[in-house]
């Protein structure tokens, strides 16, 4: 399954939201163009969701950014984590 791009979003937005523009879009392009954050379709709707009868499309949008900082920040430790490991590992080899 491929990641969500920022076209997908606006197919998603308008779908689930019927919000075709919105000041937030900037942000959440910028946030889905990062190399790391990788959110597919069906998560970026999740978010996109409304959580309860009333709640507005400019809530889901700041949900949604929410989750893509979240997700940033995730691959940000997993990454940190890989080198951890991978360092360990050679320390482990010099010493054997």
């Amino acid at each position: 399954m491929s990641y969500c791009g920022f076209e997908a979003f606006k197919v998603l937005a308008k779908n689930y939201l019927d919000v075709v523009e919105s000041e937030l879009f900037d942000e959440i392009k910028r946030l889905l163009e990062v190399e790391e954050i990788k959110m597919t379709p069906a998560d970026v709707g999740e978010n996109l969701l409304p959580k309860s009868e009333g709640e507005e499309g400019e809530t889901c949008l700041r949900r949604l950014i929410e989750a893509l900082k979240e997700e940033k920040e995730e691959a940000k430790r997993r990454v940190e984590e890989e080198v951890k490991q991978k360092k360990e590992e050679e320390e482990e080899g010099e010493e054997s």
